[in-house]
């Protein structure tokens, strides 16, 4: 295949999505990967019908023991990836004296351990190719905090030293580690919640608005680019403001 591979973990929907299909714009083969089969056959198919390039995946990134057998399908399949966007997250808010346990390992174990070896588990072909770029979605909960998302806001801080760590120790062969931390993005989630509270999130934000998937996806399009091959261990916001 002449185009190189990306693979999008929760590409079936909202920023993920957006994702996919500004990185099939710029040239890429793209991987739609999430739980559900349909849903990113459904986004592969779309791409397509549009001149991109695609094909769905289903991939569970709570599940890392499944990791092998997925890197060898997609090698065999398409080539190995020389993209991986980590976006695939989860929430499971609540005041910490209400966390349980089990709340705060499947945050952790999506949002944090899937992301971890899920790029490990795509380090071999990067580094053969001498290419590569490890795209990581953290949050801008991980840099500030957010009271009630104190599971989530430690799995996306702890993706952010991830970022930087590994970008140290794989600069050398070519691959480049960044992270993307969104604000308040308009997706399906958002668009559920009341007025007073969408006026509440908007006064800290000196854009004045909620951010769109695309504003993340065209972030996301440059650190994956060739202009992007000195950028390393960065975090970029994409949050009109709200945190600086």
């Amino acid at each position: 295949m002449d185009k190189k591979v990306a693979l999008v973990t929760g590409g079936s929907r909202g920023i993920g999505e957006a994702i996919c299909r500004k990185l099939a714009a710029d040239g890429f083969f793209v991987i739609v990967a999430s739980r559900s089969l349909d849903k990113v056959e459904g986004v592969a198919a779309a791409i397509c019908e549009a001149g991109g390039d695609a094909a769905g995946l289903a991939l569970d990134v709570g599940d890392v023991d499944s990791f092998k057998d997925k890197v060898k399908e997609l090698n065999q399949r398409f080539g190995a990836p020389q993209v991986l966007v980590n976006n695939a997250g989860i929430t499971a808010d609540n005041l910490m004296m209400r966390i349980k346990p089990e709340s705060f390992d499947s945050v952790m174990n999506t949002n944090l351990r899937g992301a971890y070896f899920l790029a490990q588990a795509m380090l071999r072909g990067m580094m053969k190719a001498r290419w590569g770029r490890i795209i990581n979605i953290t949050s801008v909960v991980g840099l500030m905090g957010n009271a009630g998302q104190t599971n989530y806001a430690a799995s996306k801080a702890g993706m952010v030293g991830f970022t930087k760590s590994l970008a140290r120790e794989v600069g050398s062969r070519g691959i480049t580690v960044n992270a993307v931390a969104p604000g308040y993005i308009e997706t399906e989630m958002t668009a559920g919640l009341g007025e007073d509270v969408k006026t509440n999130f908007l006064a800290g934000v000196p854009c004045g608005r909620m951010g769109a998937a695309d504003d993340v996806a065209h972030a996301v399009s440059f650190i994956a680019s060739e202009g992007a091959a000195y950028i390393t261990g960065q975090v970029l916001s994409v949050d009109g403001g709200l945190y600086m």
